[in-house]
């Protein structure tokens, strides 16, 4: 699967997505929000993939459902805050956990997190364009007329390998290595490569 078109390969992620019932229900609920530049992004997408690709359960060991979106126009927390109360209310019924966030303003809090200053993000996909892994690096959202847009930057092709390597920009070493850890006992056919602490 990992040396198909870009085409089949787009076409299986959506496929796999869709797949998904609780998914569909916020890619839906989301779209009907109208967030500027928005996108279901990490691992509610990767995952669903890895999922169709082992024979697992769509919605197996996806923990929560991050969705980010992009506006420049207000910086400030309390007009994020306002979005994230919005999405409670539209999301509030799900017996999942939708985590809002405006990617405009991630510059503001990534270097206190995690000690590496980030300058601003342009986008959405610019977001996922600086996920810690290519592999993770994807996010989806339904246009105006439902269909399912795919926002890969660097393609599909390191999702479909099954082969997980961080990017040489990492910020967060250990969490990184942590998260291969849980993730490896879930999916034990993908391989995971770990990064040096030192």
């Amino acid at each position: 699967m990992a040396k198909a078109s870009p085409e089949h390969q787009r076409a299986f992620l959506v496929e796999a997505v869709a797949a998904n019932a609780l998914a569909m229900t916020v890619l839906e609920r989301a779209a009907a929000m109208h967030l500027p530049d928005h996108g279901l992004m990490a691992g509610a997408v990767y995952q669903a993939v890895w999922n169709a690709l082992t024979g697992r359960d769509p919605a197996y060991g996806v923990n929560d459902y991050d969705l980010g979106y992009y506006d420049a126009s207000d910086l400030g927390e309390a007009a994020e805050d306002v979005v994230i109360k919005a999405g409670e209310a539209v999301f509030g019924d799900l017996d999942a956990i939708v985590e809002i966030r405006n990617q405009a303003r991630v510059h503001l809090w990534f270097g206190a997190k995690h000690g590496v200053t980030r300058a601003p993000l342009t986008s959405t996909t610019d977001a996922v364009a600086h996920f810690a892994s290519r592999t993770h690096a994807v996010a989806v959202r339904l246009d105006s007329a439902g269909k399912m847009d795919v926002l890969a930057p660097y393609g599909l092709e390191e999702l479909f390998s099954l082969h997980v390597r961080p990017v040489a920009s990492l910020a967060d070493k250990a969490g990184w290595n942590a998260k291969c850890e849980r993730q490896h006992k879930l999916w034990p056919e993908i391989h995971f490569e770990r990064t040096k602490l030192a």
